[in-house]
């Protein structure tokens, strides 16, 4: 009788080799988690849509159709919509960038722009730049098309220039295909590049010849401070990567690339092979949202709820926090990024958290080869105060039950040897 054999999965063999450098994302594999009634969501990087007229935005959508007709169900060019790449012109000027809608590509949201940036661009083994920790989504974005990463730290004022230029001396001109940075309230860290770290990255991008992608999915919810000029407002060869989803709605998917026309036109390539062209009805949403609601005033509700909302978390980590863990103090965006003690693997300690009910996303994931592991993203743009204050401290409680673990390990290895009684 032939021994059975059991197969896990038959279709493994089929499987190109890139899936092999793919990992999960731990913000999406918490999803399900953070759904349950009993547990308190510090994962994921939610706007707060609730805040949204959706009365208002109701009826534009019932106009949008009458006004717009068939023309909003039909395929689209690949670009977008000159309409709409126009509104988003118009967005930029208020970050003093001035943008030819010839040099917009629509996408279905920025995520969508990672990956096709580097399915045009990257080769496998190709040297791709990153601020570390970095966005997961990025990684996940990048990783398809087998990039080799080099993480540059950031500190409070962002990504370490000195470093970065210690790497590019090493690897020389073109020695990587890009630079990666989220400047503004960076995902995960929240820290803000100041304005001399901007004109620093810009000289190292030019005299080592490296472009820079410039990913800024947050720049208008700032809470405090002045705003710093965007690198693409500074240098028009930086590739500018934006989004509706934090200032209207992520359900839209719709974001964009401003780009040089010579990258546009390849980014335009590899969207016919991906989608053929992004959502006209999507993109009309868009268009009638910016023209046609005070949208601004809906941003200054936002800005001002996610403000309260920090403070809730900064003040909870002050009160409930062990004197071990250090964290940003962002003037900004949805995150905070904390560090405790090397000991402690966030990554190990989730599964305890979650019996406590609240989710972080543990450090490592926001790092390509598992650096950070006694790091963590905390999310405070979706809960409310009371809740977000209520999360930090089981929160705390399950690292100071890890402390406290470690503690008892250490002291019981001080104990003096002790000798057996002669009876």
């Amino acid at each position: 009788m032939e021994s059975s054999r059991i197969t896990f999965d038959k279709w493994s063999s089929l499987a190109a080799s890139r899936m092999g450098t793919m990992k999960r994302s731990a913000v999406r594999d918490l999803f399900a988690a953070a759904s349950r009634s009993d547990i308190i969501s510090l994962s994921g990087g939610m706007p707060d849509i609730k805040k949204l007229p959706l009365d208002m935005i109701s009826r534009m959508a019932a106009n949008t159709l009458l006004t717009e007709g068939v023309g909003a169900l039909q395929y689209g060019g690949t670009d977008g919509r000159i309409q709409c790449r126009r509104i988003i012109a118009k967005l930029m000027e208020d970050i003093n960038v001035q943008a030819d809608p010839a040099e917009i590509l629509l996408t279905c949201g920025a995520q969508q722009a990672l990956d096709l940036i580097a399915k045009a661009f990257v080769n496998p083994g190709d040297i791709v730049i990153t601020e570390g920790p970095t966005y997961i989504g990025a990684l996940q974005a990048f990783s398809a098309y087998e990039p080799r990463f080099l993480c540059v730290p950031f500190d409070d004022e962002g990504i370490r220039t000195d470093l970065l230029e210690v790497e590019l001396k090493k690897l020389g001109k073109k020695g990587a295909k890009f630079i990666y940075t989220i400047p503004n309230f960076q995902n995960p860290g929240g820290v803000t590049m100041s304005l001399e770290r901007r004109k620093r990255l810009l000289e190292l991008s030019h005299e080592y010849e490296v472009p820079i992608i410039e990913d800024d999915p947050y720049g208008r919810l700032r809470f405090e401070g002045d705003d710093v000029p965007a690198l693409r407002s500074m240098d028009p060869d930086v590739i500018y990567l934006g989004t509706v989803s934090k200032v209207f709605a992520p359900g839209l998917r719709t974001g964009w690339i401003l780009a040089p026309k010579p990258i546009i036109a390849k980014v335009n390539l590899a969207k016919q092979g991906a989608d053929l062209c992004s959502s006209a009805l999507n993109q009309v949403m868009v268009e009638h949202y910016f023209m046609d609601t005070p949208w601004r005033e809906t941003l200054a509700t936002l800005v001002a709820t996610y403000k309260e909302r920090r403070d809730a978390m900064l003040d909870a980590l002050e009160e409930y926090f062990p004197p071990e863990a250090t964290w940003t103090e962002p003037q900004g965006g949805f995150f905070v990024w904390v560090t405790l003690p090397r000991y402690v693997d966030t990554s190990k300690m989730l599964s305890v958290a979650l019996e406590n009910g609240v989710t972080y996303v543990p450090g490592a994931g926001c790092y390509p080869d598992k650096d950070g592991f006694n790091s963590m993203r905390i999310a405070f743009c979706y809960e409310e105060p009371e809740r977000i204050r209520e999360a930090i401290r089981r929160l705390a409680a399950t690292i100071n039950e890890r402390l406290a673990l470690y503690r008892a390990f250490i002291a019981a290895d001080a104990l003096p040897e002790t000798k057996e009684v002669q009876r």
